[in-house]
């Protein structure tokens, strides 16, 4: 497959699919009628899979089916990718994935699934990566992390949830713009070995998601020394972003959404998305993607579309610049 034809399936949503669609329409009416399994690429108790489950358990109620969480962790949520572009599509796989899949094609130069049999259907919501040390460390300010990292090139250890994954591209960004050389540490989702790691104190630092690292930051069992979106996070105002605490112009804003396999019937798609965009609006729901440092958000398939389309053109020149290859 060629890459403008690869592109062009991954960011038409509804309008790539295929005759599979006219296929499976005279059951499209009767959907779901019965279980609908949800793939995760990260580990239960994460920002990721918390917000999942909200979104899950609302769908379940509006489509009077269980909506199931299949937790598949492991690189850079790649493992749960690769599921949803496999299942069949025909409306009872979705999957919930952080930014756009088709990232990962510009990472590595072999994928075990095409990104582009990932068709949109909602953006779920938007969050900033968050910059996290130990207790212990000492430093107080991001301003002093980035000093004492110019002067001690290698000798600051950094975690994400993988190579590949939305954090992983945070903390590269980052490096290139502050001028660092930092020893990276991937993890099969942080919230396990990566937090002990980071309460205990054997890793410098830790670039993660709100979700998985606020309610550490508001327990204070971490120390948060910024933000990476482009003004402070209304949730959590007192914590400075990356652009006001020495790095000029960097910022990163990350997102949730769903997707399912290319192929899934339209007008499936266009019910999933409309009732996703529905709930989104919900006050209730609102108040309970607030803990998690997300600001809930719908979309139609095609600006989810659209979006992919941006991050691709945004981290393509970065990752090439950066020379930055999956692992």
């Amino acid at each position: 497959m060629t890459p403008s034809r690869r592109l062009f399936l991954q960011l038409g949503g509804a309008a790539a699919l295929t005759p599979l669609s006219r296929l499976a329409r005279a059951d499209s009416s009767s959907w779901p009628s019965r279980v609908v399994k949800l793939e995760v690429g990260f580990p239960p108790g994460g920002g990721l899979d918390s917000a999942a489950r909200i979104v899950a358990q609302a769908l379940t109620d509006k489509w009077g089916q269980q909506i199931v969480i299949e937790n598949k962790p492991g690189a850079g949520g790649r493992i749960a990718m690769d599921a949803g572009a496999h299942a069949a599509p025909d409306g009872y796989t979705m999957l919930f994935a952080p930014g756009a899949p088709a990232v990962n094609s510009l990472l590595f130069e072999s994928l075990t699934f095409d990104p582009a049999a990932l068709a949109p259907v909602s953006l779920v919501g938007t969050y900033p990566n968050l910059i996290a040390v130990p207790n212990s460390s000492q430093f107080a300010k991001l301003e002093d992390f980035i000093v004492y990292g110019k002067a001690n090139p290698g000798k600051l250890s950094w975690a994400s949830p993988g190579v590949g994954s939305i954090p992983f591209l945070a903390g590269e960004l980052f490096q290139s713009m502050a001028g660092l050389q930092m020893t990276h540490v991937p993890y099969r989702g942080v919230n396990a070995g990566g937090m002990t790691d980071l309460l205990a104190g054997r890793l410098d630092a830790m670039f993660n998601t709100t979700g998985s690292l606020l309610p550490a930051v508001t327990s204070k069992q971490v120390r948060c020394l910024a933000v990476t979106s482009a003004q402070r996070f209304p949730i959590a105002p007192d914590i400075p972003t990356v652009a006001e605490s020495g790095v000029p112009g960097y910022e990163d804003t990350s997102w949730y959404a769903l997707y399912v396999p290319v192929g899934t019937p339209a007008d499936i798609i266009k019910k999933m998305s409309a009732d996703t965009v529905a709930l989104l609006k919900d006050d209730a729901i609102k108040q309970k993607f607030i803990p998690l440092g997300i600001v809930a958000s719908g979309s139609t398939p095609e600006e989810l579309g659209a979006r992919n389309a941006a991050d691709v053109a945004r981290w393509g020149p970065i990752i090439k610049a950066a020379g930055i290859k999956g692992e």
